[in-house]
């Protein structure tokens, strides 16, 4: 099924969001809770599959709701239509601060793999599914589990990541990258993991336990700040359930105990 052609504009800088402009009759698809407006004559309704495949059946739908289910995403993803006589916009952003990257899947050999909750939204056509990993080594211990997205069309699709996004182009190269920090690659990138070093290095070096290795030909997206990391440093400095704690995290559990009368 050949992609939908939607025209896009992005908003913003670290808070990003993308209003896709619908021709009469066109349709994106999207995750679950993504849209953030739309105008008058736009309809959207979830379904269990992302409409690439119209003939693809019941036991299809529920056999890709159940792949869905794997990533952690929303069994169903919602379908934008414009039933207007003349073009209309729905906007999107993730849930998250980072930057949205719109990809030309066609420029891109009409395929993309990405980590498992960097899909935003793509015009109706694009095929969202699966990929294993092909090694345990990297299913265990890759950062993403055994399990990544795969989107294949010929339509634009957009992906979201945190913090500042960084797009290399390696030419038979090979990239050590932080396993958290990839967002995608097109398909002609081998995609696997090593050890950080020495013993030493693997338990106090910081860096983590094992790297990701990326080599041959073709594009890579990395992020700064993997939503992952944020969390932690969140988590390291909130506050115990007692209050006791010092530091930037008892300030703000301060506050929010006085909010709640406690």
């Amino acid at each position: 099924m050949k992609c939908h052609e939607v025209d896009y504009e992005i908003f913003g800088n670290d808070m990003q969001t993308v209003e896709v402009e619908l021709d009469p009759g066109e349709t994106v698809v999207a995750e679950a809770g993504a849209m953030n407006w739309m105008e008058d004559g736009i309809s959207f309704e979830a379904k269990m599959g992302d409409g690439s495949q119209p003939d693809q059946g019941l036991m299809g739908k529920l056999f890709s709701a159940g792949k869905r289910a794997m990533t952690g995403e929303s069994m169903f993803i919602t379908h934008f239509t414009n039933q207007a006589r003349e073009k209309k916009r729905v906007a999107f952003s993730a849930p998250y601060p980072g930057k949205i990257i719109p990809v030309d899947m066609a420029a891109m050999g009409s395929e993309l793999i990405c980590q498992k909750d960097a899909f935003l939204c793509a015009a109706l056509g694009t095929r969202i599914s699966i990929a294993f990993s092909k090694k345990l080594g990297t299913g265990f211990f890759g950062g993403e589990g055994f399990i990544l997205q795969r989107l294949q069309g010929d339509g634009m699709a957009f992906i979201h990541a945190g913090g500042t996004i960084v797009q290399k182009q390696l030419n038979n190269q090979t990239l050590r990258v932080d396993t958290g920090c990839i967002v995608g690659f097109t398909p002609g990138i081998d995609y696997d993991i090593e050890r950080a070093g020495n013993l030493k290095s693997m338990f106090f070096g910081g860096e983590g336990m094992f790297l990701a290795t990326l080599s041959g030909q073709g594009t890579v997206w990395l992020q700064s700040l993997p939503f992952s990391r944020l969390a932690d440093r969140i988590i390291a400095h909130a506050p115990s359930s007692g209050g006791t704690d010092k530091g930037e995290g008892s300030i703000l559990g301060g506050l929010g105990r006085m909010i709640d009368g406690k």
